[in-house]
């Protein structure tokens, strides 16, 4: 057959693998799941050595559902989530844990270890902050790495490589040390629209100096898809494949959701007007342009980093889909969340809708800041807020207190969208993917609460789908990254919000922005 890609997604808790066409047909997907260590309640973490086993796993699943052979596969590419690998001088795992095991050598994305050194960063001043919301977020990999070298000196002497997990991988796969354009612009604070990238001013204000020499850092970004050359043997065996197959620069998970779900409206004009909203555990909006639109609160602009040419702002909510989890594991009638227990409270909220009008649940307000606020406010240490709880503990109750909790992640997909618009975007289009797709009330929501149009990809996972033109750009059957998202795009399916409900949503709005000032009122009484 030839001519095959595979695009490998490493999100929160599991590696997928998929193997598409030429023209963007998923003919067989695989998924393995991940372990993540929380030796505190602010930290987590994982095994570099155990996702690369997942990704193979994967692989090996994907390429067996296709029906294909590994001889068929002509690149790869690889997207994950933003987590930060630390390996020593031979490459081998280098623990980041305080339980001292050196397996533990990765700090996951949403580990919030480092705050004191992301509010160090932010009260630099430095001009690198203008790019990434004007302020640093724990997330980002600067802190986490200052943190790494405060509390574990020795360990940082003895490190010689720190990836992004996506360049990790690449590493895995092709030996490669080349860093993505994607993921050193966005969580390195290195400034791809300018000569020289890294800011070694910055770097040495806040105790880094060391960090390119120590971590084999590259002086240049690599661009999104640029070949890295081929599967060494060893990566080549463990999957399933073979050494023929090229390997692409790869990108963060949410990035590589943007060019799935994106598609060809990345290159037409009007692009300001669209975005992309890859929503699972976390949500991610990327709002792409042709020129930059600093946003306080909002990361970027960003140059470079999905598409050549273009800046990307990206705004965040750091919970979503496990919000809700959340709430179904903390009420009384909650139980175990999964994908039945989801279905049978969207369910049974459908009839309560159905029998008591825009009245239901309309005193019960949720403010959906569990684990801070990433976009506009920038406020890690947020938190969230119920307001109008009563004595119930049944199930119509928790049913109440889904529909809300769904209600305010719309909401605060509304305040991102508000932030933006005010800086020089337009937006009116939601280009939808990820988990929420499953989740009637929330595709309803997205709509209806923010006014938009929303767009979902016909395609069961427009992440893979993105960094499968990855991996087409990679192996030579598209010119560029651009034309791979053209010759690739999935068909979609639009759908227009309802103006009755957007005027119900308007009032739950204006209580949502006063519960945020009321939050911020009450933490300063402290």
């Amino acid at each position: 057959m030839g001519g095959l890609v595979i695009g490998v997604d490493v999100g929160t808790a599991s590696a997928r693998a998929g193997v598409f066409d030429r023209k963007g047909h998923l003919l067989g997907r695989a998924e393995h799941p991940l372990e993540i260590g929380r030796p505190d309640p602010t930290h987590a973490e994982y095994q570099s050595e155990q996702i690369w086993e997942a990704v193979a796993s994967a692989v090996r699943g994907a390429v067996s559902a296709a029906g294909v052979s590994g001889e068929d596969i002509s690149g790869i590419g690889f997207d994950a989530t933003c987590s930060l690998v630390v390996r020593d001088r031979q490459g081998l795992p280098l623990g980041v844990s305080t339980t001292g095991e050196d397996r533990w050598d990765t700090i996951v994305w949403m580990d919030h270890r480092a705050l004191a050194e992301a509010q160090e960063c932010t009260d630099t001043g430095h001009r690198v902050l203008g790019y990434v919301g004007g302020v640093m977020s724990p997330e980002m990999e600067i802190p986490k790495l200052m943190w790494l070298k405060r509390h574990f000196p020795q360990r940082w002497e003895r490190a010689g490589f720190f990836f992004d997990l996506a360049d990790f991988l690449t590493w895995k796969a092709s030996g490669s040390t080349g860093r993505s354009q994607c993921t050193l612009t966005c969580k390195w604070t290195y400034l791809a629209h300018e000569p020289t990238g890294w800011q070694g001013d910055f770097l040495e204000t806040v105790g880094l100096g060391d960090l390119l020499a120590r971590g084999a850092l590259p002086e240049r970004a690599t661009p999104i898809g640029q070949d890295l050359g081929f599967l060494t043997e060893e990566a080549a065996a463990a999957l399933g494949l073979t050494t023929s197959c090229r390997v692409g620069a790869g990108l963060i998970d949410a990035h590589a959701g943007a060019l799935g779900a994106l598609g060809g409206t990345c290159g037409k004009p009007g692009i300001e007007r669209h975005l992309a909203l890859i929503a699972g555990t976390s949500s991610c909006l990327m709002a792409l342009s042709a020129d930059p639109h600093p946003t306080h609160g909002v990361w970027g602009p960003y140059f470079g980093a999905v598409l050549p040419g273009l800046w990307l702002n990206e705004g965040g909510q750091s919970v979503t889909g496990a919000l809700l989890d959340h709430v179904i594991a903390l009420h009384g009638a909650g139980g175990r969340p999964s994908a039945e227990r989801h279905g049978a409270i969207c369910a049974r909220i459908a009839e309560l809708r159905q029998s008591e009008g825009p009245a239901f649940a309309a005193r019960l307000h949720v403010l959906p800041d569990f684990h801070g606020n990433r976009s506009p406010l920038a406020d890690p240490g947020a938190l969230g807020v119920i307001s109008g709880l009563d004595l119930d503990r049944s199930f119509d109750s928790l049913c109440r207190l889904y529909w809300r909790t769904a209600v305010g992640i719309a909401l605060g997909v509304r305040h991102i969208l508000d932030a933006l618009n005010a800086q020089g975007h337009a937006i009116d289009t939601l280009h939808i993917t990820g988990g929420h797709i499953k989740n009637p009330l929330l595709m309803e929501l997205y709509a209806d609460a923010t006014g938009c149009t929303l767009v979902q990809p016909r395609t069961e996972d427009a992440v893979l789908l993105g960094t499968a033109m990855v991996a087409a750009t990679a192996a030579g059957l598209f010119p560029d990254l651009a034309a791979a998202t053209k010759g690739m795009e999935a068909a979609s399916i639009p759908r227009a919000p309802n103006p009755q409900a957007f005027e119900r949503f308007t009032r739950d709005y204006r209580v949502f922005l006063m519960m945020h000032e009321h939050r911020q009122a009450i933490d300063r009484l402290r």
